[in-house]
Parts: structure tokens; C-alpha cells; sequence
């Protein structure tokens, strides 16, 4: 038993002696490369099993002979193990390298390509992380375009829709200042039409920022959907009055929901606004709702003619308005994408899409129990 301890002990402090170096040597090539990382790690495994071989065999007094053996097994294996490590080290390197040389790609170009030579398994998973980040800064910077468009096309269109009233309310200043106004109660009034179409304006616009900024607080509250659509509809049945278009949602059932009654109704107003807008006279808006599964739909159906199809996925981006909607009553495109903000703060969904004579937006709320 005293032999063996014996062994072990001559065994561990050669093997501790190899150890001692080898962790120096990393220390030292910490930030070499991978491959002679690994050659180390291999010299000292074979070294700390040779220095163990030889304490023994010198405590053990072997022969010459016999050392000489040992030593040139030892030897051979060491050769064999660092060969190996400098073959899978050079391997490692070059993915490496693979691997870097896309990733500057990446940086360059915006776009990662994946290295087509098999990798090992930690930088093939690092690639497809690169793959995935590739893919999602690619979405981002298409959300991005797309959001600088809207701003674009929306101070264009602020512009253009904030000169017109200015000029108007100019002119007929002008006019009353010199006298020239025939009938000045006609422009008292035309004059305080312009300006609350610019105040409605610049509520949208304060609205939109609220919604885009994420500080639109709400206070929902549990109340009748068949409530909140009569009110709307008393809203706007003068507007609809004036252009001759018939409201239609009078039988819409009291299904419950848990909304900001004021936002809703602003939501509900600016869709019906919409619809009567660009509904000939003699034609119907009919609102309706349903409950489903998990949710209650609430329908706006107008009798516009139908949206182009490519028009379609743009009708709630800010600003946007189609062809036919660039005169000054319609406003600065910005009714419906409030209408998307609200209903995506109450966890709903918007959306549109074309009917038989015209066009129709649903709006999609979770139910309440």
C-alpha cells in the first residue's frame, strides 16, 4: 500500500509540474490563436502523462532500457496528440476566419450570408443568431422606410392643406380689413369654418403624436357596444344629412366591452366621417357587430366603389390618402391611422377590405366576459 501512495505521489507532482507550465503557456497565448490554444492543451496532456511516467520510473530505479522504452512511447504519443490538435485547430481557424469575413459582409453590405463549409457546432450557431439578426435589422430597416415615407408624404400633404385655409382666412381678413366684403357675416362664418377645420387638424396631429410617442393613456371602463355606436351615429347624422347618405345600425346589440369610451367613439366618428365622405348621395353606411370566440368584430361598410387592391395595405399609414382624396375636405390622412393606434392600445386589430359596391373596416376588440 506504501508503494502505491508512493507512485501516486511521484505520478501527481510530475503531472502537477506539466500542468503549471501549460497553464502558464495559455496564459500567455491567451489572445493567440485557437489552434495554438489546443496545442498546448495537448502538450500538456501528454507531457503531464510522460513527467508522471518518468518520476515513477526513476523512483522505481528501472533500467536504461526500459526508460528508453517508455520515453519513446511517450514521445510518439505526444507527436500524434499534437498533430491532431494542430489538424482540428487549423479547422477551427479557418471557420473562423469563414465566419469573420461574413460578418464583415454583414457590416458592409447590410445582408449575412452563412459560410456554405460545415462548422462546428457553437459557430454554426453563431451564424444562424447573425442569420436571424440579419433578417430582423433587414425588417427593421424596411419599417423604417416605410415610416419615413408616411412623414414624408404627411408634411407634404400638412403643408399643402394647412396653406390652403391660411391663404382663405388671409384674403377674407384682408378684404374685411379694406371694406371690400360685400356680406361680412358670410365671411365671419366662412372664416370660423377654417379655423375649426385647422383645429381639427392640429388635434389629429397632437392625437397621433400622443399614440406614436406610446403616451396615450386610457381608462377603460365596461360598457354597451349598442351605447357607444348609437352615439356615434347621432354624431355624424347631420354630416350625413348634408350629403344625403343614410345611416344604417340602429339594431346593433348590446354586446359588453371593456374600452375608453372616449377613444372609441373618437374611433367610431372617424370611420363613419370616412365612410360618408366618400359615399355618393343616396348610398348607405351601415355599421354592425357580432361577437366571436374570443373577440367582438364591430363592421363600417360604405358604398365608395371599392379601394384598389394595391392601395389597400396602405390605408392606415399616416398621411397616406388615395388618389381621389387629395381636395381639402378630406382632411390630412390622418383619421384612420389614429383609428389603428386606438384599437392597437386596446389589444384589437384594424383592418379593411373590399365588398360589393364599396369598402369595409373591421375592427376587431377582445371580448368581455
Amino acid at each position: 500500500m506504501r508503494d502505491l501512495l508512493l507512485i501516486a505521489l511521484y505520478a501527481f507532482l510530475g503531472a502537477a509540474a506539466a500542468g503549471l507550465l501549460g497553464a502558464a503557456a495559455l496564459r500567455m497565448l491567451r489572445r493567440r490563436s485557437v489552434a495554438a490554444s489546443l496545442t498546448v492543451v495537448a502538450a500538456v496532456a501528454v507531457s503531464a502523462m510522460l513527467a508522471g511516467t518518468l518520476a515513477v520510473a526513476w523512483a522505481m530505479f528501472l533500467s536504461s532500457h526500459d526508460l528508453a522504452v517508455v520515453t519513446t512511447v511517450a514521445a510518439t504519443a505526444a507527436a500524434v496528440s499534437l498533430g491532431t490538435a494542430l489538424l482540428v485547430g487549423r479547422q477551427v481557424v479557418l471557420r473562423c476566419r469563414e465566419l469573420v469575413g461574413a460578418a464583415r459582409d454583414f457590416g458592409e453590405q447590410g445582408t449575412f450570408t452563412a459560410p456554405a463549409v460545415p462548422a462546428p457546432a457553437e459557430l454554426a450557431a453563431l451564424s444562424r443568431e447573425l442569420a436571424l439578426t440579419s433578417e430582423r435589422l433587414a425588417a427593421s430597416r424596411a419599417r423604417e422606410r416605410a415610416l419615413e415615407t408616411s412623414r414624408r408624404e404627411l408634411v407634404a400633404w400638412i403643408s399643402h392643406d394647412l396653406r390652403t385655409p391660411l391663404a382663405g382666412l388671409r384674403a377674407m381678413s384682408e378684404a374685411l380689413e379694406d371694406g371690400m366684403a360685400a356680406d361680412p357675416a358670410r365671411y365671419h362664418r366662412q372664416m370660423r369654418a377654417e379655423v375649426e377645420r385647422l383645429n381639427s387638424m392640429v388635434t389629429d396631429l397632437f392625437e397621433l403624436s400622443r399614440i406614436h410617442a406610446g403616451a396615450l393613456c386610457l381608462s377603460p371602463t365596461r360598457m354597451s357596444l349598442h351605447d357607444l355606436v348609437g352615439d356615434a351615429l347621432a354624431g355624424a347624422d347631420a354630416l350625413a344629412r348634408a350629403h344625403g347618405v343614410r345611416l344604417a345600425g340602429g339594431g346593433v346589440a348590446a354586446l359588453p366591452v371593456e374600452v375608453d369610451g372616449k377613444e372609441m367613439t373618437r374611433v367610431l366618428s372617424n370611420l363613419l366621417v370616412n365612410a360618408i365622405r366618400h359615399t355618393p348621395a343616396d348610398g348607405t353606411v351601415a355599421i354592425a357587430a357580432e361577437r366571436r370566440a374570443d373577440a367582438v368584430v364591430l363592421t363600417v361598410t360604405d358604398a365608395c366603389g371599392g379601394i384598389p387592391e394595391e392601395d389597400l395595405p396602405r390605408v392606415f399609414d399616416t398621411g397616406w390618402r388615395g388618389s381621389r382624396a387629395r381636395t381639402p375636405p378630406s382632411g390630412a390622412g390622418l383619421g384612420l391611422a389614429i383609428v389603428r393606434g386606438i384599437v392597437e392600445a386596446h389589444s384589437g386589430h384594424a383592418d379593411v377590405h373590399n365588398v360589393p359596391g364599396g369598402c369595409r373596416f373591421v375592427l376587431t376588440l377582445p371580448s368581455t366576459p
